[in-house]
């Protein structure tokens, strides 16, 4: 099936979660869009990104897409339920591939979870990961200036250290031993957090956990594109276009050559 996947976040987080489609799923073409004029989600309301979610829904199934991954942690805790049920299509978020890569991973049993406030807030990675296995102990902690940061480009800088330990601590205080980037956002400052948290502490990437969820779906439905190809990507923005391709070529295995505008508001 050489239908395209469609691929949203807020902003440019998600473009984690396209590089690690690409890397496991060559042959697929992806229609991306970021809504960069109204990032981010982590402190809007249920209501405000389900309206969001909704209307993006509605552009990429203009573009004929077979499948749509939700790349924003945000969205798939308060919209993808809702999505899923109105749509005839499949729809894959990221935090139950997450959620499971973490229980797989630890070994004391003490889990952390770092996202958005409204990640956070929903707790859906800690019912998942208790679903699991109610054993686990789960420690929740919302980063809400992680997100600011890496739209700066700020990977790498002293302040991003400093709010990394500033969060964190809280983390070591626990011992957690697995530490899931519960928003698509965080594994571009993976190595800060990495640094600061130490090699005991074992990192769960949503992006590259929801990659390989995706292949099983398609596989299993027969929609897997299996004819070999140099594919074609579209991307979208809602805003910004310039700063989205700038960052765009740091982070995706590809040169991003066109991006285009779109009124979302319209859909």
């Amino acid at each position: 099936m050489n239908n395209p996947i469609g691929v949203f976040d807020s902003g440019v987080g998600g473009l984690t979660v396209a590089t690690e489609i690409m890397r496991q799923l060559p042959n697929e073409e992806l229609v991306y869009f970021g809504d960069t004029a109204r990032v981010p989600y982590g402190s809007k309301s249920k209501n405000t990104v389900l309206k969001y979610s909704r209307q993006i829904v509605r552009f990429l199934r203009t573009k004929n897409v077979k499948a749509i991954v939700v790349a924003c942690n945000t969205a798939s805790a308060l919209a993808l339920d809702e999505i899923a049920e109105e749509i005839d299509i499949p729809v894959i978020g990221v935090v139950k591939p997450g959620a499971k890569m973490a229980v797989e991973t630890t070994q004391s049993g003490n889990v952390g979870v770092i996202g958005t406030a409204s990640t956070v807030k929903s707790g859906i990675y800690n019912d998942y990961i208790r679903e699991l296995n109610p054993e686990i102990t789960v420690v929740s902690k919302a980063c809400p200036l992680f997100v600011p940061l890496v739209e700066e480009g700020l990977l790498e800088d002293r302040v991003t250290e400093d709010i990394v330990s500033r969060y964190l601590q809280v983390m070591k205080e626990y011992k957690v031993d697995a530490l899931v980037l519960g928003c698509t956002h965080y594994p571009l400052i993976r190595h800060t957090i990495k640094r600061f948290m130490g090699d005991k502490v074992t990192l769960v990437n949503p992006a590259f956990e929801t990659a390989k969820s995706l292949k099983e779906l398609l596989t299993e439905q027969g929609m897997l594109n299996k004819q070999k190809h140099k594919p074609h990507h579209e991307y979208y923005v809602s805003d910004g276009v310039e700063s989205f391709i700038s960052f765009a070529d740091s982070v995706l295995p590809c040169h991003v050559t066109d991006t285009k505008v779109v009124d979302i508001e319209s859909y």
